[in-house]
């Protein structure tokens, strides 16, 4: 069938608008390029080392904006633009396009034509200059450097894209049980560089070294493989997490704008007491996370309970469920962990295997499971929260600690308390590692006292289980959690609240 003379015009009118609305989709996608060392990108088959570029994507919108990683391992300031790799960043680089620049671990030599120098620049950020003549005769004039970072971010501006430089990642070099920073030399001139050229300035050395000192040696020790300077996975997320922290603080930079910004989720993790079995209701017993959804505005935050029960916080990490639970946390989710009826277990009995050593250090012991047939170190409760705190924020996850509700168990008519053991430990864990934390064991200890025995007995719990709550009173422990999320200020999830 033929078209008709006058569809013809309004067919291509279509599309061309068409075709021009995609053009300018396509044209509004940014790139946010990365230039620097291995601590920015790193790894490769068989290699357990990151850099924190690896993973900044998971940060960004990805339909906005693309991470383009052109770092390079064992490059410096000055190697990075005599290879060319400048260069082929500049060739893509275009109007409205960022750039993070962070180097700094492989200047220190002294620059000269050898293997050992051949990577080092001056130091400062003079105009100073050192002539080298390599053997094939050629000139090189070696710059400080200040000059080399003053360089990417000259040409950043002239492309008309936006520098934002980054003071390099400190290494686990500890010293009186500080890290060690470089705010006196790369660093400093980091700053300075920017400062001079009027380009935006993330210190990332101190956001990093400022959490390193807080979680101390043992702790920082983790995230490294192999050296002092190069980090695992779970490192580089948690620098690549600071490094949003520091775009977020940059004052007139839209940058920004391009984090993600999903609908966040509540994760729930626990044992029973959380959520008990299927979460249904079998047998009369609930957990309380099953009436905590209500407390927050639906079309705001999404909730999900993977609590599961008879696991402990060993367990629920060697199960697995701790792993499936980290692969679904996106940043800006907030996760609720709650264990500690089943830690105080057998480290190696037949039945479960699930004990941890009771403490909140850092103290572990080999010992054959008999479960899994298998050697396997077991470390203490306070150290199983500890791993799935890091891990949570190396996702840029704001993770919550709870103390475990107290059993229906009493003494001289008050209930039972954990504030010599299992509510202790997490309330240390939660100060060591600046984690939120709500003394649920001791709230609600609070009520039921106010409430006396024979109340909570007949109305929270059944007859046979002195642990686990029947519906009324998993919702009393729900209410409790709500309002005191309602309590924490500095972490955002009560924003979430709903307040009819």
């Amino acid at each position: 069938m033929k078209l008709k003379e006058p569809v013809k015009p309004l067919i291509i009118l279509v599309l061309a608008i068409l075709f021009t609305a995609f053009h300018q989709y396509a044209e509004e996608k940014k790139t946010l390029y990365l230039i620097g060392d291995s601590t920015v990108r790193n790894g490769g088959e068989g290699n357990l080392q990151r850099g924190w570029g690896n993973v900044l994507q998971d940060f960004f919108d990805s339909t906005r904006l693309e991470v383009s990683n052109q770092a390079m391992a064992g490059r410096s300031t000055r190697t990075f633009i005599k290879e060319g790799r400048w260069e082929k960043v500049l060739e893509t680089l275009k109007p409205g396009d960022y750039v993070i620049m962070q180097f700094g671990h492989n200047e220190g030599s002294v620059p000269d034509t050898t293997r050992a120098g051949y990577r080092g620049v001056l130091r400062g950020m003079g105009d100073e200059t050192e002539e080298l003549t390599w053997p094939d005769g050629t000139k090189e004039t070696v710059h400080t450097y200040g000059w080399y970072l003053e360089k990417f971010i000259t040409d950043t501006k002239a492309k008309g894209a936006t520098p934002i430089v980054a003071s390099m990642i400190p290494r686990n070099k500890f010293q009186d049980g500080e890290v060690e920073r470089a705010n006196q030399d790369f660093g400093k001139w980091a700053r300075d560089a920017a400062r001079r050229q009027g380009a935006f300035f993330i210190d990332l050395n101190s956001i990093v070294a400022d959490q390193y000192d807080k979680w101390g040696q043992e702790v920082v020790k983790g995230l490294f493989e192999r050296d002092h300077t190069h980090t695992n996975e779970a490192g580089a997320r948690i620098n690549a997490w600071s490094v949003t922290q520091g775009i977020k603080d940059l004052k007139d930079c839209d940058l920004k704008d391009y984090l993600k910004k999903d609908k966040p989720t509540l994760f729930l993790i626990g044992d029973s007491t959380v959520k008990n079995g299927q979460g249904d209701g079998a047998g009369g017993l609930w957990g309380w996370g099953d009436f905590i959804a209500p407390y927050f505005e639906s079309d705001k935050i999404k909730v999900q309970n993977h609590a599961l029960g008879g696991t402990s916080s060993r367990t629920f990490q060697t199960y697995g469920m701790w792993q499936k639970v980290l692969d679904k946390l996106e940043p800006g989710d907030f996760l609720i962990m709650q264990f500690g009826h089943n830690d105080s277990s057998p480290l190696d009995d037949e039945a479960r295997a699930r004990g941890t050593i009771k403490s909140a250090g850092l103290e572990a012991e080999n010992i054959y499971n008999p479960i899994t047939k298998s050697q396997e170190i077991v470390y203490s409760y306070g150290q199983y929260l500890r791993q799935m705190i890091l891990a949570a924020k190396a996702k840029g996850v704001t993770p919550i600690v709870c103390s475990l509700i107290p059993r229906n168990n009493w003494q001289d008519g008050k209930v039972i308390t954990a504030e010599n053991d299992y509510g202790l430990w997490a309330k240390q864990v939660a100060e060591d590692t600046e984690t939120a934390f709500i003394d649920l064991n001791q709230l609600v200890a609070n009520q039921y006292n106010e409430l006396g025995e024979e109340y909570v007995k007949a109305h929270y719990f059944n007859d046979t289980d002195h642990t686990h709550t029947i519906e009324e009173g998993a919702e009393l422990n729900a209410k409790i959690v709500a309002e005191a999320i309602e309590s924490l200020n500095e972490i955002g999830l009560k924003d979430f609240l709903n307040n009819e």
